[in-house]
């Protein structure tokens, strides 16, 4: 029978970014491949026709309700909410779509044979028999320290103890003993009952991906190679195809970006046309962070205060409060007009970071994120919020030394000191270094013979054996 999957994604941009990058790889192996998402997601593509249906054969969005109504905001206040909802309410039609073996859909396509299912939707694991494979958006070493939350609460590890050390060591994730602190856990650690409801649901998402088919990462091999060890002893089928956004454009060089939730600004990029090699610093606290008005007014002094230029990406709901970039005091907004440039809504992060004017990355250390600073070998200002983002901005400084961690403050001195650190003088020097060798490791393994497509081969091949029955 020929191979069917289907891929189901969250409706999260970190997710749903990497997963259409799956879709689109596995695609363009010769794949049949439905995408599924929810209407809201769906919609926002372009549905049925979207552009990236036209260009890529072998690929189709399907979708199924979040049981939010249409005036939903969907912001990224509303995480939780919309995960919960959507739970509850889109089981049913992905069922249907889950076409019993022998019998065809009415468009001709043939019956599902595979699922691959982000990590974060355990209620949509196996289902008519139909075998599932695991997504994982965020990053291995995150995966890894999620694993054994529950054993970190047996050792009463967590919650963390009123008024503890926030830099002592925790001991009890494998292979990452001398490395995370407890500041390095995962925000929902700091819970203050191990009953809280993120803690439970995480554990959840996490503790049925060894019982899937096959575990795949969004990574890189040789990068992630002591964790992805560790790993294979609990899933020794997992898939590093890693970064994808990168392997897609090695797949296909004619390859086109394909567009998000947010509607990107283009015109930064003519901005940064003008400026001077290395110059900028690019600032982008990904989908979902959400700041006072204090901290956004530290970040902007800090920056100010570096005299570097910058671009700042401010979404619609960054603030905590209503109002957004025509709201900051007068003053400020003058004096950015020498040295910044604001992007309201979203920018191509993709071209900006590949841009030769950028010098840094300012930011929140999501996965997706990390690695398209990584492939493009600009080092990182880290400022991590929650979930695998304490975890990456630790790896990006202490294991892969491409930047510096700067979690839990943002007043506007440190703000001033780590952008310089990234930006000026000798260890700014190594940091690019090092940022450029990681770079050239990406461009090797998504290569002919990489380790990254290697993997997406294996990936490949596994998903037709299992659609043929064996």
């Amino acid at each position: 029978m020929m191979a069917h999957v289907l891929a189901f994604a969250s409706p999260l941009q970190g997710h749903l970014s990497p997963m259409l990058k799956l879709a689109e790889a596995l695609a363009i192996e010769g794949l049949l491949v439905t995408f599924l998402t929810t209407e809201h997601v769906y919609h926002k593509l372009g549905g049925a026709d979207a552009p990236l249906c036209r260009r890529r054969q072998g690929l189709r969005l399907r979708s199924v309700p979040d049981g939010l109504p249409a005036d939903h905001p969907r912001l990224a206040g509303h995480l939780w909410e919309i995960m919960q909802s959507l739970r509850d309410t889109s089981g049913e039609k992905y069922r249907e779509l889950l076409v019993p073996l022998g019998k065809e859909e009415p468009d001709g396509w043939p019956p599902v044979t595979c699922t691959i299912v982000d990590a974060l939707l355990s209620f949509a694991a196996e289902e008519l028999g139909i075998p599932v494979m695991a997504f994982r958006a965020g990053s291995p070493c995150s995966f890894w320290a999620y694993f054994f939350v529950p054993k970190l609460i047996e050792q009463g590890e967590i919650p963390f103890p009123e008024g503890c050390d926030m830099d002592e060591l925790v001991r009890g994730v494998p292979g990452m003993e001398g490395l995370l602190r407890r500041r390095d856990l995962p925000g929902f650690c700091r819970a203050k009952d191990a009953n809280d409801p993120i803690i439970q649901a995480t554990m959840l998402t996490t503790q049925w991906n060894p019982r899937a088919r096959g575990l795949i990462f969004n990574s890189v091999e040789p990068m992630d190679a002591a964790v992805l060890a560790h790993i294979r002893t609990i899933c020794p089928v997992t898939y590093t195809v890693g970064p994808l956004h990168n392997l897609v454009r090695a797949l296909d060089p004619a390859h086109i970006a394909t567009a998000g939730l947010w509607r990107e600004n283009q015109t930064c990029l003519a901005w940064l046309d003008a400026q001077p090699s290395k110059s900028v610093v690019f600032v982008s606290f990904g989908s979902l962070a959400v700041l006072s008005r204090a901290q956004l007014l530290e970040f902007w002094h800090g920056l100010l205060n570096t005299r570097h230029r910058f671009l700042w990406v401010i979404r619609p709901d960054l603030l905590d409060e209503t109002g957004g970039p025509g709201d900051l005091p007068f003053e400020l907004t003058q004096e950015a007009k020498e040295k910044g440039c604001l992007v309201v809504e979203w920018a191509p992060q993709q071209a900006v970071l590949a841009h030769p004017a950028v010098g840094a990355f300012l930011t929140h250390s999501g996965w997706n994120s990390t690695l398209e600073s990584i492939g493009a070998g600009v080092p990182m200002v880290c400022w991590p919020l929650f979930f695998d983002q304490t975890l990456n901005s630790r790896y990006v400084s202490e294991v892969w030394r491409a930047g510096v961690d700067m979690k839990d403050t943002c007043d506007r001195a440190t703000v001033e000191k780590m952008v310089r650190a990234v930006m000026e003088g000798e260890a700014a020097a190594e940091l690019r270094r090092n940022a450029a060798a990681l770079a050239e490791m990406v461009r090797s393994c998504v290569g002919e013979g990489g380790s990254s497509r290697v993997g997406l081969e294996k990936l490949v091949q596994a998903i037709r054996a299992m659609s043929s029955g064996e």
